[in-house]
């Protein structure tokens, strides 16, 4: 929900104000659409806190683990927990009051803050006082010792640190009484604006936009809903917020810091540890130590299923090994998000220092992700690493690996194409596909592609591939059109598409008309779903499922029944506006049959 106002909400807004907004699908115009969103969001967050209060924070009681107030502490508790402020919290804090002398000072984006009140016992002037709760440090303090939660049975308390730090407020603000105090955070835009055409160096341009998304407006203001009526009309006055964006919930704020609770040593709570096994296709027998993954892949294209399969001794080992093999002449390699300490980075430098000729198509405006991107890509360029930023006017998210091989008197391709990011922490959590292939036909098309933004190519044609911005909506359309063809004259039709977000008009509109054909639609949506199943005469025919599970469902898969002979692509592409007209997506056509099956 965050980032949902820092981009969607506040992009909504900055249309309004340039009035370049237009209505939506539904037919609402800019202002109703944020109206409603105001409302519902109003609602969602009403309904988190209460989920936290009346079902998680009485489930963690039941199992002995408690958030509590200080009130609520024996002395020596109380004892243990002044002293670790005044060690390590009070030296860190920076009280900044608000005077002629003063004025309001600038709250950062998703920081938590308490708004104090102090009275000069002198002049009997009450002032406020703004006091950052460091981030730095973690947000839920083990009252019992970093241990107590790892015994069943032993209780183990956790205090909030924005409480701590409220009743030691007289350490910071001595000879003033403090009268009362108050948390408040604040969402601020945080989305990009980046010229492209105009920009002489996107690098650099990017990286003042970064700096600039830092004093983004204010698009949401969060408070207590104890908080002193004044105080709240100062926070809006200040901050420029409207009433109708103040967000009123019970206290703590911000429950992303019960993080610190669910990382407690307790494996009766967590889902079993998953381990990871490595492809069959890759491994005759069952090991946890990386094949030689060329000659499998020559055996047979290989599919990958992802946290299932191992990231590591699959898609890491074939870049690893592509690094250190003599025999590989080149390596290119799209990189939307990863991690700076990746090994998939390493590889590729180890590549470079190697004498290989290594391509990475890095894309630096990957949202929240654009500082981490410019820093590594730095670090892989000044090893050698030929890096390029993509192409302008398109965010390249396409997820694609090429391996050139001297094999023989001939160069050899093999490609990995998949549906989730090269990044080996969140392989482990994200449920994603992924196609290693040494199919000419495979390697010939990424090829091409990476020629495209690396050089001045000519518009390519694509075999096995499909292509945004130019072919993925009109060749799953005509995938579409195919099955309704089919359903009409009485063969085998069915349309399974898996995707995180479905909102395009044009692939929505064919799915409607699939369904009136007698078409069966099954749509499986992680996100946000425009598609409404079970509406007489027009989606009769449609469902419409969403998964909830341990892993977070990434994939996006396209299956067509094609009249029994079961027709079958995955890719990156969502089905957006952003990923099929903006975005450089590529989807693969899966061959062998016992994968489709």
């Amino acid at each position: 929900l965050d980032e949902f106002f820092m981009v969607r909400v506040a992009g909504l807004k900055r249309r309004i104000a340039t009035g370049l907004a237009v209505p939506s699908a539904a037919g609402l115009n800019p202002v109703e659409q944020l109206e409603q969103i105001k409302e519902y969001a109003q609602q969602l967050q009403q309904r988190h806190a209460r989920v936290f209060a009346e079902q998680i924070r009485p489930e963690l009681a039941y199992e002995h683990i408690h958030v509590v107030r200080w009130d609520e502490l024996e002395d020596a508790a109380q004892q243990r927990l002044t002293g670790m402020f005044k060690e390590k919290v009070f030296p860190i804090l920076t009280p900044l009051a608000v005077d002629p002398a003063h004025p309001f000072p600038y709250i950062s984006g998703l920081s938590l803050n308490l708004a104090v009140i102090v009275r000069n016992p002198v002049s009997d002037k009450e002032l406020f006082a703004r006091l950052k709760v460091p981030d730095q440090l973690p947000r839920m303090i083990s009252v019992d010792g970093p241990r107590a939660g790892s015994v069943p049975g032993r209780t183990a308390r956790f205090i909030p640190l924005e409480e701590v730090i409220a009743v030691h407020l007289d350490l910071l603000f001595q000879g003033m009484e403090v009268l009362e105090h108050h948390s408040f955070r604040v969402t601020r835009n945080e989305d990009l604006e980046v010229e492209e055409d105009d920009a002489e160096n996107l690098l650099q341009a990017l990286e003042k936009e970064l700096l600039r998304r830092r004093f983004g407006p204010p698009v949401r203001l969060e408070v207590t809903t104890d908080i002193n009526p004044s105080v709240r009309d100062l926070l809006v006055r200040e901050l420029g917020v409207e009433e109708s964006e103040v967000y009123a919930l019970p206290a703590p704020l911000d429950l992303r810091g019960l993080n610190a609770i669910s990382s407690i040593d307790r494996p009766d709570l967590h889902y079993p540890k998953h381990l990871a096994h490595t492809s069959r296709y890759l491994n005759e027998s069952e090991t946890s130590k990386a094949a030689n993954v060329f000659p499998a892949m020559r055996r047979r294209d290989i599919l990958l299923h992802h946290p299932y399969d191992s990231f590591p001794t699959s898609v890491q080992a074939f870049l690893e090994q592509a690094g250190a093999d003599p025999k590989v002449q080149a390596i290119k390699q799209t990189l939307y998000r990863t991690s700076g300490d990746s090994p998939i980075v390493d590889a590729l430098i180890d590549a470079a220092e190697a004498g290989k000729q290594v391509l990475a198509l890095v894309e630096i405006k990957a949202r929240f992700d654009e500082q981490a991107n410019i820093d590594w890509a730095r670090k892989v360029e000044q090893a050698g690493v030929h890096v390029v930023y993509g192409i302008v006017g398109l965010k390249t998210h396409c997820k694609l690996s090429l391996v050139v091989r001297q094999e023989g008197d001939r160069l050899r391709r093999y490609s990995h194409i998949g549906t989730g990011n090269y990044h080996p922490r969140t392989a482990r959590y994200y449920e994603d596909l992924g196609l290693l292939t040494a199919d000419d036909q495979a390697g010939e098309d990424l090829s091409k592609l990476f020629n495209q933004p690396s050089g001045y190519a000519p518009r390519p044609t694509f075999r096995r591939l499909l292509v945004a911005p130019r072919s993925v909506r009109s060749g799953l359309i005509d995938r579409i059109e195919k099955e309704i063809a089919n359903r009409k004259a009485g063969l085998s039709a069915r349309v399974i598409i898996k995707v995180n977000s479905m909102v395009d008009e044009a692939i929505i509109d064919s799915l409607y008309r699939a369904s009136q054909a007698g078409v069966q639609v099954d749509v499986i949506v992680r996100g946000i779903c425009a598609v409404r199943p079970g509406v007489p005469g027009l989606s009769d025919n449609t469902r419409v499922r969403s998964i909830l599970g341990r892993f977070l469902e990434h994939p996006r898969v396209f299956a067509f029944a094609n009249a029994g002979d079961p027709a079958v692509f995955i890719g990156s592409a969502d089905m957006m506006h952003r990923n099929l007209d903006r975005r450089v997506e590529a989807l693969v056509q899966l061959s062998n049959r016992e994968d489709i099956a």
